[in-house]
């Protein structure tokens, strides 16, 4: 209302966007900053070690010919295109996780700050407000981008300023920035589909993982009939681009184009959908429960069930993949010392594939916790939601309510963990032709990380539990986990920092002998952060 006129004034569509902006990093004040320090720094630490793992002109020459004759490797990682030099390594080795951990990064910051937002209330209190119809989108838009673009800034200073090619770092920034605006039009189309912000998470992530796929498929068959399905992929633009090997910039169009294209395509079906609604609306339910919703670990598992199955088939899929690549470990490394210290510094010291295998159950391990604070934190979600209050206002006490969502935190890591040990030992065990001793060795690996996990989810318990204002802190956690478990070894640190993680005080199995004592603590100080963490929570106030 216009106080001088008494007329009403319509407000613009992105009126407010500025302040939702200044909001969503607000929020987000612990969280992008990891992103960020995790994905713009990486790159230029593992150039710093290419010489030391590859000394000789003949130990380059003999990995680059390896890896562009090993179909299995291109999977993983992409083409080799020149392993000759720091940067070309740098590229083939990381460029393709940092498009993969960037698409999450858009996927997941898009969504909290939009659909997640109607979810909760929140969306519809800022929205009777003078707050244009496409602020909110706008300003997810804004954030998610302008980090991609910021993490690919660093790459590029970061990159140049450690001594390589200034064209190539600008290629490997540009690279990982436009995959990171082509995930957040792709978000940014998947809030307006769904009608809830799990289901917009699940379909970006399904388009992410299928791009994956097709781009793993087609770098696998490089040179063959199927070679030119890596095209079709987002994730194979960026590595198309061939950052410091004779770089193609027109590549980056591709990128671009797209990215303009779909976040169109987003912004046009945003007026066709009701507030809190989707384009795909879900039919009314029953009158009356089923009788499989009488109690709370049926509803537990009615809000977990897709996501467990998610992750289940995303670490089948891995699985897999790390196992077929096992026996050709010795490729990647060649003759390189360095290189077999650093495998058995993260995963064991008996034999190069035992230290690969082991290195690949800690690292199952560590995702696994993502999952596991995941479903720990969807307590906090549902009383943000204000769907807590009006359960425990029944039979259902808080303590019976918790121990439901927590047996998918607890269960569900030793599930997907389990999954991922039985399809890498499989995979590796018919490579070899011994499928049971495989599965043994690899299983004993995935399960002996089960305790590192459950102290993260313990503690990602107890923060719910003492301090649910900042339960963003567990995130930070699980990346500085991930940053220690990667960078690492890689970088040499210290030991003492090494320590910091609860993964390095697990045995390297396969590879090293079996001790309980470690795990033994692990499980104790899990058991002492998840008490407290439920205790406190029978104490304080809802929501």
């Amino acid at each position: 209302m216009n106080r001088h006129t008494g007329t009403t004034t319509k407000a613009g569509p992105n009126v407010g966007t500025r302040h939702l902006v200044r909001l969503a990093l607000r929020r987000d004040r612990i969280i992008l900053p990891l992103w960020i320090l995790l994905l713009g720094i990486m790159p230029a630490s593992t150039a710093g070690t290419f010489e030391q793992l590859y000394p000789t002109m003949a130990e380059r020459a003999g990995l680059t010919s390896a890896m562009q004759a090993n179909p299995s490797i291109a999977v993983l990682y992409g083409p080799a295109f020149d392993l000759s030099t720091a940067g070309g390594f740098v590229a083939w080795r990381l460029l393709g996780f940092m498009a993969v951990f960037i698409a999450l990064m858009a996927i997941f910051t898009v969504t909290r700050h939009t659909r997640a937002e109607e979810d909760t209330g929140r969306g519809e209190l800022l929205g009777s407000t003078v707050v244009g119809r496409y602020a909110m989108l706008t300003a997810a838009v804004i954030v998610a981008g302008g980090t991609s673009v910021l993490i690919g800034l660093i790459q590029i200073v970061t990159l140049a300023g450690s001594g390589l090619p200034m064209a190539g770092s600008l290629a490997f920034g540009l690279a990982t920035a436009t995959t990171g605006l082509v995930f957040t039009a792709v978000s940014a189309v998947a809030v307006q589909i769904a009608e809830y912000s799990r289901t917009a998470n699940s379909i970006s992530s399904a388009v992410l993982g299928a791009a994956f796929l097709i781009r793993g498929v087609g770098d696998a068959n490089a040179g063959g009939d199927l070679g030119w399905i890596s095209w079709l992929s987002p994730l194979g633009w960026p590595l198309q681009l061939r950052a410091f090997a004779d770089e193609r910039w027109w590549a980056l169009g591709l990128s671009l184009v797209t990215a303009v294209v779909v976040g169109a395509v987003g912004y046009k079906l945003l007026p066709r959908r009701d507030f809190d609604a989707g384009i795909l609306r879900g039919k009314p339910g029953p009158a009356t429960a089923a009788p499989t919703l009488n109690n709370p670990l049926a509803l537990a598992w009615r809000l977990h069930r897709g996501s467990l199955i998610g992750w289940s088939v995303g670490f089948a899929v891995s699985g897999l993949m790390m196992g077929a690549i096992a026996n050709g470990i010795g490729d990647i490394i060649g003759d390189s010392e360095q290189g077999r210290q650093m495998f058995e510094r993260m995963g064991g010291s008996s034999g190069m594939i035992n230290a690969f295998l082991a290195a690949m159950t800690g690292m199952f391990g560590m995702i696994a916790a993502i999952y596991g604070v995941q479903a720990t934190l969807r307590m906090r979600a549902e009383e943000v939601a204000v769907r807590v209050e009006p359960l425990l206002a029944t039979r259902v006490s808080r303590l019976s309510w918790t121990a439901s969502h927590l047996t998918f935190a607890f269960l569900g890591t030793a599930l997907i963990t389990v999954i991922a040990g039985f399809t890498t030992g499989l995979a590796h065990g018919l490579q070899v032709g011994d499928v049971s001793g495989a599965l043994g060795d690899v299983l004993a690996g995935t399960l002996v990380q089960l305790p590192a996990v459950w102290l993260i989810v313990g503690v990602a318990a107890a923060i719910f539990g003492l301090l649910p204002k900042y339960t963003a802190a567990a995130w930070g956690i699980v990346l500085a986990v991930l940053l220690l478990g990667w960078l690492g070894p890689a970088l040499q640190l210290p030991q003492v920092l090494l320590d910091l993680s609860p993964f390095t005080h697990v045995p390297k199995i396969p590879g090293s002998e079996f001790t309980a004592a470690p795990l033994a603590w692990l499980i104790a100080i899990a058991a002492v952060a998840l008490a407290a963490g439920l205790t406190a929570f029978r104490r304080r106030d809802i929501g």
